[in-house]
């Protein structure tokens, strides 16, 4: 049975705020914020690969660094998973030499410290019996979520995201969903900056988590809160327990392990 365990769930930093990044079993992770600095050098190590949402700080700071730490000490590269839009942005802001070395191309083009693979959504990766899906999701930058299925349980993450019909429209489609990892950045007093960001607030969440399906919604499926802003966490919670049907919805926390 995989373990995804989340490393860092939060909006931002300070204390024991962390950025996100889940690590699923001991080799893959699903996004790559400052919750890998947490990780021990024994960890970091047997880490093979990185699926990205987008290429917002948050989701991929700390892959630089883990790069930086490990390359030389690994005998194999490490492989960046994402969209094509989404690896052309790493290539041309992170990995260009200005602000960090490019790794897929030392110690040299053909045998590089990192590997590009271009994920579609739809379309399965499978790795050692675990399946990633990537997701369609609507955000300021090109943007997927993920489906990871496991060997009794499928879960779901949104990365970033807005109102997204097609988003819900594949969710629907997913049988044995039994997690559902879903942001909400901002307060409902917040609303403008929610919808200029391409983020979630409340009112928002609500009006997403209504075109789940009958079966889901009659189901054993549990909802969990990500991407909540430091210092306005508790606030965004109870305005969506005001608002919620009978959902289970709880805030997502740092070091929660999910059995899939």
């Amino acid at each position: 049975m995989a373990q995804l365990k989340v490393l860092g769930c939060s909006g931002g930093i300070g204390g024991d705020y962390r950025t996100t990044s889940l690590l699923l079993d001991h080799d893959i992770l699903i996004d790559a914020g400052s919750g890998v600095g947490d990780l021990s050098m024994d960890e970091l190590l047997k880490i093979s690969h990185i699926f990205v949402t987008h290429s917002h700080l948050d989701h991929i700071a700390f892959i630089p660094l883990l790069l930086d730490t490990v390359m030389g000490i690994r005998s194999e590269p490490i492989t960046l998973y994402a969209t094509q839009e989404t690896l052309a942005i790493l290539q041309a802001h992170i990995f260009n030499w200005k602000i960090w070395p490019d790794f897929n191309a030392i110690p040299n083009a053909t045998a590089p410290f990192l590997r590009y693979q271009e994920i579609k959504l739809g379309q399965p990766v499978v790795l050692g019996g675990r399946t990633i899906t990537a997701l369609p999701v609507h955000h300021v930058v090109p943007a997927v979520g993920y489906h990871i299925k496991g060997a009794a349980h499928s879960l779901v993450y949104t990365g970033d995201t807005t109102i997204c019909d097609a988003l819900w429209h594949a969710v629907n489609n997913i049988n044995h969903l039994k997690y559902l990892i879903v942001e909400t950045a901002f307060s409902n007093s917040e609303l403008e900056l929610a919808v200029l960001s391409k983020h979630l607030c409340p009112s928002m969440l609500l009006q997403e988590l209504a075109k789940l399906n009958a079966a889901h919604l009659t189901g054993a499926l549990e909802v969990y809160i990500t991407h909540l802003k430091p210092g306005e966490d508790a606030h965004i919670m109870r305005e969506i327990a005001a608002g919620n049907a009978g959902l289970s919805i709880k805030a997502l926390n740092r070091d929660q392990v999910f059995e899939l």
